[in-house]
């Protein structure tokens, strides 16, 4: 039977539902500080939707352990953390990795942060949530609704699963990078249920 849930990538605390205040918090980062000092084109909407993308191209190698690919999109020591953490996997646990962005319901920045170091280096992380419901663009695509009370329907419990994931770019003026990632983390909902009792 445990083979049937998925246990975490890497040692985070699992997120699962947005919080008021770092709603308010990132709101305020992504207009006052981002928007004015770091990068004047940035959008925390269209950020969530690229960050959709990102999660289908980086979970579809997750399952396929296809690490080489993930070089240049994924921090080599997270890297390192999700190799140890597939190898105990077993093939059907593998299968639950690969995400399609049809599959995403709801998705929200959990938090956005800003990092100054002393040599003036400046970074922005910006932690996101992920609710996936697999089949998903399947039913849609075939006229199904998925009911509202999903969540407690135990034909849906398999399918699922909450995805945290961490991008990080840095922002030194005059430093051109892209977003990377450097936490990737996929569970049920279930397991962490049951584990807090």
């Amino acid at each position: 039977m445990e083979s049937r849930k998925l246990p975490q990538l890497m040692e985070f605390p699992p997120v699962i539902w947005p919080s008021l205040i770092k709603y308010i918090k990132n709101w305020m980062f992504a207009n006052f500080i981002i928007r004015p000092y770091f990068d004047q084109d940035f959008s925390l909407s269209d950020f969530i939707e690229a960050s959709k993308h990102a999660v289908q191209v980086v979970s579809e190698c997750l399952q396929k352990s296809d690490f080489k690919t993930l070089e240049g999109l994924v921090e080599k020591e997270a890297i390192a953390a999700l190799k140890n953490a597939i190898s105990s996997l077993s093939v059907s646990q593998r299968q639950m990795l690969a995400i399609d962005k049809e599959d995403i319901f709801y998705a929200f920045p959990y938090q956005v942060g800003v990092m100054f170091d002393d040599s003036d280096k400046r970074w922005v992380e910006i932690t996101m949530c992920y609710h996936v419901l697999k089949g998903m663009k399947q039913m849609q695509e075939s006229g199904e609704v998925p009911p509202i009370s999903l969540g407690v329907q135990p034909e849906f419990q398999d399918k699922i699963f909450i995805l945290n994931y961490r991008f990080i770019r840095e922002f030194t003026k005059g430093v051109e990078d892209s977003w990377w990632v450097n936490i990737v983390n996929h569970f049920q909902p279930q397991s962490i249920a049951k584990k807090s009792f």
